[in-house]
C-alpha cells in the first residue's frame, strides 16, 4: 500500500507543478503554506537545522530557507523530489532534497540530527505506523529540539456534505470515521485534489484515520515531552464550496456553521537528557 502511494504521488506530481494551487509560477509565496500562530510556536529558526518530513515539492521547505534555517526536505516520490530540486535551483535557494521513505529516514539521513523537525497538512494521514513514525521523530532530533505538527484535524476528514438541498452551500455533517480501527481507505480516482488534467498512471492511494489521541499517544510513547496542543478553524484553501476568507487570507466556515476544529498542532521536545 505504501508503494501504491509512492506511485500515486509520482503521477500526481506534474499536475501539483503546473496547477494554479501551488502556484509555483510566482503568484503564491511559501508564506502562504503557514498560519500566523506556527512561527510563533517554532520561533526563531535561523541558523538552525530544521528537516521537513513528507515534504512533496518543498513549498513549505522553502520558507524554512527564506528564515535563514538550514533546510532539508525528505519525501518518497523520486518525481517530488526532483521537481523540488529543480525549483530549489531556480529560486536560488540552498536547500537540500532526500529521497526515502519517512520509516527509514534515519538510515538516508545517516548520523545526521535536526534542531526542528516538521511535517503535516496532509502527511499523517499516510502513515500506517504511528509508533514507528514517532520513534523515527525523536530519533532524528538533538536533544533539546523541537517536534512541530500542523495537520488536518481529524473532525475535518469526518465531515462531509449531505445529499444538497442547495448545490451551492451543501450542509456539512459526520459522514466518515474519526478514528482509526476500520483499516486503510482504499481511493481509485484519476484526480487530484488541485486544479488540473486528471493523472497520467498510477491513481489508487490509501489513507489511515488517526485521531489526535493517537497522534499524541505515539509521540509520548516515542519519548517526547508535549509542549503545546493547539485547535483552529483555518485552512490553507476553501475544502468546503462554503468557506469564506479568513482575516490572515486562509479560509474558514462562515458564520452560519458552528466553530470546529479543521486544523490542530502539536509541539513536542526530546529531553536533554534520557
Amino acid at each position: 500500500m505504501v508503494r501504491a502511494n509512492e506511485a500515486n504521488w509520482d503521477a500526481r506530481t506534474p499536475v501539483h507543478v503546473a496547477s494554479a494551487f501551488y502556484g509555483l509560477d510566482g503568484s503564491r509565496s511559501a508564506e502562504d503554506w503557514f498560519a500566523p500562530f506556527e512561527w510563533s510556536d517554532l520561533g526563531e529558526l535561523a541558523g538552525r537545522d530544521v528537516l521537513h518530513l513528507q515534504c512533496h515539492l518543498g513549498t513549505e521547505t522553502a520558507a524554512f530557507a527564506d528564515r535563514g534555517a538550514r533546510a532539508v526536505g525528505l519525501d518518497f516520490s523520486a518525481e517530488a523530489v526532483a521537481q523540488a530540486r529543480r525549483l530549489a535551483a531556480e529560486t536560488g535557494r540552498e536547500m537540500e532534497f532526500v529521497r526515502s521513505d519517512v520509516y527509514r529516514a534515519v538510515e538516508a539521513l545517516g548520523d545526521r540530527r535536526f534542531d526542528v523537525v516538521y511535517t503535516g497538512k496532509g502527511a499523517v494521514c499516510y502513515l500506517p505506523d504511528l509508533a514507528a513514525w514517532a520513534g523515527t521523530v525523536a530519533a532524528l532530533l538533538r536533544p533539546g529540539g523541537t517536534f512541530y505538527l500542523v495537520e488536518f484535524h481529524p473532525l475535518l476528514n469526518a465531515l462531509g456534505p449531505t445529499p444538497p438541498t442547495d448545490p451551492d452551500t451543501p450542509p456539512l455533517l459526520l459522514r466518515h470515521d474519526y478514528l482509526a480501527g476500520r483499516g486503510p481507505l482504499r481511493s481509485d480516482t484519476p484526480t487530484t485534489y488541485t486544479d488540473g488534467p486528471p493523472l497520467q498512471g498510477a491513481t489508487t492511494s490509501y489513507e489511515w484515520r488517526h485521531g489526535v489521541g493517537e497522534v499524541l499517544d505515539a509521540l509520548i510513547g516515542a519519548g517526547l515531552t508535549l509542549r503545546g496542543v493547539r485547535e483552529s478553524e483555518v485552512l490553507p484553501w476553501p475544502r468546503f464550496p462554503s468557506m469564506v476568507p479568513d482575516t490572515n487570507g486562509w479560509w474558514r466556515l462562515p458564520d452560519s456553521e458552528p466553530i470546529v476544529p479543521l486544523l490542530y498542532a502539536v509541539r513536542a521536545v526530546k529531553p536533554e537528557r534520557p
